[in-house]
């Protein structure tokens, strides 16, 4: 299993372990667990705006009275 090197600033580090202590988890299980949900939540992000590409021919006829496509920002940048 590979290593990882985690610093924070003076600063940031009293935040951090508060937010650990808040779960009732360790600092390392905390930090794991913080990239493993950010890699769920891109994930996500990815899905819902692909799922929505595929929903917008059929929102823009169902609904031809909103943003006209035209107008509206391509892609996403939620991730």
């Amino acid at each position: 299993m590979p290593s990882l090197n985690v610093s924070f600033t003076d600063e940031e580090f009293p935040g951090v372990r508060a937010s650990a202590a808040a779960e009732g988890k360790s600092l390392k299980q905390y930090l794991h667990d913080l990239g493993v949900r950010e890699t769920q939540r891109k994930q996500f992000v990815v899905g819902a705006a692909t799922w929505a590409e595929r929903l917008r021919g059929e929102f823009d006829d169902a609904f031809p009275d909103e943003v006209p496509p035209a107008e509206r920002r391509e892609g996403t940048a939620a991730a």
